[in-house]
């Protein structure tokens, strides 16, 4: 209960559009650095070998990683059987070759190599799995028969001092019995060699401090049918091509950059040779060329994005590898933080098309408009290519094919549309490709008018008593098909926000209704989502709500009607009780008024605020010395803001008349 002292007088208180179908994807590698990569097409997978993490990396051809293979030290080179069931890992960590389920991903199988043996790099040729082997100044070449009943390792196969380090292997099942040879480390050295005979007999070799060609081999690859053997080397801004024969120079595959890293050949014959070239340079990390071509078809670029900013990525020896198909191609790139992606380029051999869509920002509906644009091959188009022309709108959300348009020489097309419906309308503009050229497609957006209706939500300013059923009218005026409104309403002090109280459809007079009760402030909106010809629009309406408020005196000893009033007489000895009782809301206050009659009129004579109980009471002792004679009243009323809050409209309560006596 809170004091108040009154006297003659006074009183006193106390108290918040160009695109591509070619869909070149990149994926994140949990892997800290990278030996050989291969393909399995049967399921497809691609498999990763980590040397200096000791594991296999097994992923789709998104690059989803859906299996590793663990403890295999320095695991280095792979090589996949015939029939796609194993891969074959070289652990030159443990001296030996370890064979995984490409299915399960789990280990078959260890064939130890020998004390020492390091085996590096694998290839199956003749029938049995060929392996390199060695340390820095020495290497060789091994076999492992898997086909007795027994596994049968042959060691040296090469004269002692041929290679000076554990050289590359490659084949190919177009010559199942030729095995070619590479060093990584030291001079330039190939050997071509027949295992047909279960040995390695070499019949050609080139290098050594005499060759004078290039540094080292990064990688090797032969072609389809084993009749050429393409070799990147560290030097030279090209991919040389040697034949088995003799080893003598055919052509060179351009690159653009000297430091060549990784080459593939496709079983269809599509080389793909990669460097390590920078970023900042704009020189393609990868270029994909068909079987004797100077001119690259499709060129990938790796980079990362890390802030914003492109950053250079690099693409290590022998991180290149073809799907059998020839659908993609996989690269293993990293960022200098030593970050790993499995890049994934797909339709490798086609020549990339570009097509671009330029429309106009905005448009006038049911009025002709022009679309504009070009398709860019780096073999051009035949002559009388066309392209398909799509046309997305609120009418035809699905799309509508338009007639499709004739591409000129030049690569430019144009075409001209009448938009039957308003807001926004996409043309897409699709090339099918082909054979030799990527398929692609990019689109434009146009911004097209549609009329305004009119919209309106009566009751606006109006102000109501506590919990009164309110009905709201929304009015819509004309529209072309959708008569639908959203009726939302949104009430002060609740934290809710806007909220859905009906959808429908207006009645013929364009109205729809919705009655509330309304307890505090609320603001009623409509929505009218528009259609195909008329614009979306939204009106919104507010109206208060007043509280309850009651204001009892006790204490008085008698009371009397006067002037149509209550009056209620109090003994100067005694100190009256006010009782405010107002709807309830968090940390609101009441406002007291006194006033005195004096002079003819009702003059102030003080007020003050009162917080409420969690119940909404106040209860407010009136004490001090009371003097006799004068008319004097008093009221409780909750003022919008100066209460504490503002959630309801401000609202006074009746007032209550009351006198002193002797």
């Amino acid at each position: 209960m809170t004091a108040l002292a009154v006297s003659l007088g006074s009183v006193a208180l106390i108290g918040s559009a160009a695109g591509s179908a070619v869909a070149d994807s990149s994926a994140a590698l949990p892997i800290s650095s990278s030996g050989d990569i291969i393909v399995d097409g049967v399921h497809r997978r691609v498999f990763i070998s980590d040397p200096y993490a000791g594991k296999v990396v097994a992923t789709d051809y998104d690059g989803t990683v859906i299996g590793t293979i663990t403890s295999l030290p320095q695991a280095d080179g792979l090589e996949l059987s015939a029939d796609s069931a194993t891969v074959y890992v070289a652990v030159p960590g443990a001296d030996e070759i370890v064979a995984v389920d490409t299915a399960t991903l789990t280990k078959t199988g260890q064939y130890a190599t020998g004390d020492g043996t390091d085996p590096q790099h694998l290839a199956f040729a003749g029938g049995k799995l060929w392996f390199g082997y060695g340390g820095v100044g020495h290497g060789n070449i091994g076999s492992l028969d898997l086909s007795g009943g027994q596994p049968q390792v042959s060691l040296a196969q090469e004269a002692e001092g041929t290679w000076k380090d554990a050289p590359l292997l490659d084949s190919t099942p177009g010559a199942p019995d030729t095995l070619a040879a590479g060093s990584r480390q030291y001079y330039f050295t190939l050997g071509i060699y027949d295992v047909s005979s279960g040995t390695a007999g070499r019949t050609a070799f080139l290098g050594g401090q005499d060759a004078a060609i290039g540094n080292t081999a990064e990688d090797l690859a032969l072609t389809p049918d084993g009749t050429e053997l393409v070799v990147a080397t560290t030097t030279g801004d090209y991919q040389q091509v040697y034949r088995t024969s003799d080893l003598s120079e055919t052509i060179r595959y351009p690159s653009g950059y000297w430091a060549q890293r990784s080459v593939d050949v496709a079983p269809d014959g599509l080389v793909a040779v990669g460097t390590d070239t920078h970023a900042y340079f704009n020189l393609p990390h990868v270029s994909v060329y068909k079987p004797g071509g100077t001119t690259p078809r499709r060129t990938a670029n790796f980079t990362d994005e890390v802030g914003g900013v492109a950053q250079q990525t690099l693409l290590d020896h022998g991180d290149l590898a073809f799907a059998p198909d020839s659908s993609r191609l996989f690269a293993v790139t990293h960022g200098f933080n030593n970050k790993y992606s499995l890049r994934v380029v797909t339709e490798p051999g086609k020549a990339a098309t570009t097509v671009t869509v330029n429309a106009p920002e905005t448009a006038v509906r049911a009025k002709s408009l022009t679309v504009s644009g070009k398709v860019t091959n780096t073999l051009g188009l035949p002559e009388g290519s066309t392209v398909a022309v799509t046309r997305t709108d609120l009418e035809s959300p699905n799309g509508k094919a338009l007639p499709a348009a004739t591409v000129k020489a030049d690569g430019t097309y144009s075409f001209t549309d009448t938009p039957p419906a308003g807001s926004k309308v996409t043309y897409k503009v699709s090339y099918a490709g082909g054979a030799d050229r990527t398929a692609a497609s990019a689109s434009d957006t146009v911004e097209v008018s549609r009329t305004s209706p009119t919209l309106t939500v009566n009751k606006n300013g109006n102000v109501y008593d506590y919990a009164s059923n309110v009905t709201f009218t929304a009015h819509l005026g004309t529209t072309y098909k959708s008569r639908t409104l959203s009726l939302y309403a949104d009430t002060a002090g609740d934290g809710k926000g806007k909220y859905l109280v009906k959808t429908g459809t207006v009645n013929s007079a364009g109205d729809l209704s919705v009655t509330l009760p309304l307890k505090r402030d609320t603001t009623v909106s409509a929505s009218f989502p528009g259609d195909s010809r008329t614009a979306p629009k939204t009106a919104s309406s507010w109206v208060g709500a007043k509280v309850k408020v009651s204001l009892s005196l006790s204490r008085h000893y008698k009371t009397a009607t006067v002037s149509g009033h209550t009056k209620y007489y109090f003994r100067k000895t005694t100190n009256p009780l006010l009782t405010t009782t107002m709807t309830a809301y968090p940390s609101r206050a009441q406002k007291l008024e006194f006033q005195i009659y004096s002079g003819g009129a009702w003059r102030s004579a003080g007020y003050n605020y009162f917080n409420l109980d969690s119940t909404g009471k106040s209860v407010v002792q009136l004490g001090g010395t009371h003097q006799t004679g004068y008319s004097m009243r008093v009221r409780s009323s909750y003022i919008n803001n100066s209460s504490n809050d503002s959630v309801n409209s401000t609202t006074h309560g009746s007032w209550k008349y009351f006198t002193f006596t002797s």
